[in-house]
């Protein structure tokens, strides 16, 4: 049976998708550079710096089910979950540009501010992303356009990410004009300005759809239960935990990467092929102007040649990563999320780990290992986030309880324990391979910061292949579900 649910319009879709859009100006921001932030520009030794990002994603993580239980609980005209976007929308923009200025303090107690800013940051986080999240599972029932909706919504994101991802530093570099403290606040000033109006956007574009029955008991201590009786939500438990890992390491780690690995002269020469080398007083054109006002051009000292690489290669990644998303929806219908998913996560567990055997003088090797990795990647990301509303139906299906708010969270608790324990290895493992911010690393430092990107998260990626193994809603019974709960919703 079809559902009879009405097709969400590309307005309402696009509309959505900008939620996460904004979400990934902070996300991306915190996952490549927050820890360099604090251990180059607060100036927060890594064996510090590393635990107090820990302590504040730690906290976000358990205030997550409570964001859940308060979210099933609201009741406006406008839904349960969607006031929240817009309720959050301003104190998340100041909260931004506080988390990443230099407060000017003494060493104490600049670790007292940069761990309350980001306490309050990620609070904010929560307060608006586990109800946006949770709003795929109340917008529509029919699993075929969830899975769209997911990918509209990861585009966005994706896009957002190539943005935080291939702009951050240079802005960082134009607006301080050597004072970095400066550019971090000026540029994380205007990516708080975008996310205010995104998630207005969010707010006015979308709708609210499916609702639980309205008999159905209040019970907190119930919903918490019953999740320790759902196969697949421990399963997607114990996948998001090891995901974000992932990708806490990852991306904290590839910054450093080029930074103090990837040999300059190999970038000069690569960014000199791509017409990025020159200095302004070498160049004309329109073209010129604008990369160069946008920080893409490598200065006549040649001081940002490693921040201009490092954006390219994020601009590559993310691009990447965009193709893969497109493609989720059309390999989903065909072989079931699930399948793709399992495919796609091992193939990925495969690149990742070749990183470590990539030489420090050879870029073309590591663009082209990196186009492999991304491609691979990309379709996992929508697909887990429709299968986790999957997971929702899932639970009413089986308990006849529709707890959206509670296993949305939960799931995020996972994801945001993940960052944490993701970002706390990472800072500890650089500490005890040896590194000391800002100076030239020695051979154990570098083989530590390889590994970082390498070997140690695709052993998460290893734990996420086995999660889905374990996983069992695939395509047949997920269409059953759909359809049952159709015809049950009927009654009320």
């Amino acid at each position: 049976m079809a559902s009879e649910m009405k097709k969400l319009s590309f307005i309402e879709k696009t509309g959505y998708s900008l939620g996460d859009g904004a979400a990934n100006f902070v996300f991306m921001a915190m996952i490549l550079f927050q820890l360099n932030f604090y251990t180059d520009t607060m100036g927060i030794v890594a064996w510090i710096a590393g635990p107090l990002l820990f302590v504040g994603r730690l906290w976000d993580a358990f205030f997550d089910p409570m964001m859940g239980l308060i979210a099933d609980r609201t009741n406006t005209r406008w839904g349960k979950f969607r006031p929240w976007v817009l309720w959050t929308a301003i104190p998340w923009g100041i909260m931004m540009v506080l988390a990443y200025t230099v407060p000017g303090f003494s060493k104490p107690m600049t670790i007292v501010y940069a761990c309350v800013t980001n306490i309050l940051l990620m609070t904010l986080y929560s307060a608006n992303n586990t109800p946006y999240s949770a709003m795929t599972a109340v917008m529509t029932d029919d699993v075929n356009e969830r899975t769209t909706l997911s990918s509209f919504r990861f585009v966005a994101a994706m896009i957002a990410q190539l943005v935080v991802g291939g702009f951050t530093i240079p802005f960082v570099e134009k607006f301080g004009q050597g004072n970095n403290a400066k550019g971090w606040s000026m540029t994380m000033g205007l990516w708080a300005t975008v996310c205010i109006v995104f998630f207005v956007i969010t707010f006015l574009t979308t709708r609210e759809r499916i609702l639980p029955d309205p008999k159905q008991s209040k019970s907190s201590g119930q919903d918490f239960k019953n999740l320790l009786q759902n196969g697949p939500w421990i399963a997607m438990f114990i996948l998001a935990l090891s995901h974000f890992i992932y990708v806490a390491m990852r991306g904290s780690g590839m910054y450093y990467y080029f930074i103090y690995y990837v040999d300059k002269n190999s970038a000069l020469n690569m960014l000199s092929m791509l017409g990025l080398g020159a200095s302004t007083e070498n160049a004309s054109g329109f073209g010129h102007w604008l990369l160069d006002g946008l920080g893409f051009i490598v200065k006549a000292d040649k001081s940002n040649v490693t921040g201009v690489a490092y954006s390219i290669f994020n601009i590559f990644s993310q691009l990447t990563t965009v193709v893969g998303v497109v493609l989720s929806t059309f390999l989903a219908m065909k072989f079931g999320k699930k399948l793709v998913a399992t495919v796609c996560f091992a193939t990925t567990t495969v690149f990742l780990a070749m990183f470590i055997l990539l030489p420090a003088n050879n870029l073309k090797a590591t663009f082209a290992l990196e186009f492999v990795r991304a491609l691979s990647y990309a379709p996992t990301i929508p697909l887990i986030w429709a299968m986790f509303a999957d997971v929702v139906d899932y639970a009413e299906w089986t308990t006849g309880r529709r707890t959206t708010g509670v296993i949305y969270a939960t799931i995020l608790f996972g994801l945001k324990m993940g960052l944490s324990i993701g970002v706390g290895i990472s800072g500890l493992l650089l500490s005890a391979y040896g590194y000391e911010a800002g100076k030239v690393q020695t051979p154990l430092a570098l083989q530590g910061i390889r590994m970082t990107v390498s070997i140690y998260p695709s052993i998460f990626l290893v734990i996420i292949v086995v999660c889905l193994l374990r996983y069992k809603i695939n395509k047949k019974l997920n269409l059953q579900i759909q359809d049952e709960l159709i015809e049950r919703r009927k009654k009320f």
